[in-house]
């Protein structure tokens, strides 16, 4: 009978920076350009129209290529060499 195989724990810390690294210019950058387009809009709308495009964004296009590049990083692990 083989041994199970250990899995290392994910970081929460190394998962945290790295998305904060990558959300924060993003969330810039989106600030950006609705400002201007939303001139005059009171801050709840402003909220109502950032929120969807924030959340869909991380969730469906940021989360997972963090997760698929830097998952050696997350997960303590040796980097691998490309092929």
């Amino acid at each position: 009978m083989s041994d199970p195989v250990i899995m290392p724990k994910p970081s929460k810390l190394r998962l945290a920076v790295l998305m904060l690294l990558v959300v924060y210019p993003f969330v810039t950058g989106i600030l950006y350009i609705i400002m201007p387009l939303t001139e005059g809009w009171a801050l709840w709308k402003r909220t109502a129209l950032l929120a969807p495009i924030m959340v869909f964004s991380i969730v469906y296009g940021i989360a997972p290529l963090i997760q698929r590049h830097f998952s050696w990083f997350i997960m303590r692990l040796p980097r691998r060499k490309a092929a």
